[in-house]
């Protein structure tokens, strides 16, 4: 059977501060999707060389698997990401949308936190 290289999924972000907006949009744009987990960092069915549902996994919308945007944000890739009350433009929290030609808001973050 084809085997699929699953290497990057050995290292990982942890706790990364998001931006309480970006937290927010993410889960009010997704609220209606759907998903048969609450965590999609581990626990996939990979046999057939893409990640599948685990077998005898229920599809829920996002809204009911994740009732808030902390849940969402801290629960979907196993704590990649922190739910902050910090708003965009802060210094001290992660913008997962911008625009590059502005800038990268993040290199102040990093920096902030290093």
């Amino acid at each position: 059977p084809w085997q699929s290289d699953s290497s990057w999924r050995r290292e990982r972000i942890l706790h990364v501060p998001l931006c309480r907006e970006d937290c927010e949009q993410w889960w009010d744009d997704c609220q209606d999707s759907v998903t048969c987990k609450a965590n999609w960092h581990k626990g996939w069915n990979w046999t057939s060389g893409t990640n599948q549902c685990p077998q005898g996994a229920m599809c829920q919308k996002f809204k009911f698997v994740f009732p808030t945007p902390a849940a969402l944000c801290e629960g979907l890739w196993s704590h990649s990401y922190r739910y902050t009350p910090h708003r965009r433009g802060s210094g001290r929290c992660i913008q997962m949308w911008f625009d590059p030609t502005l800038g990268n808001p993040n290199a102040a973050v990093a920096r902030f936190y290093a």
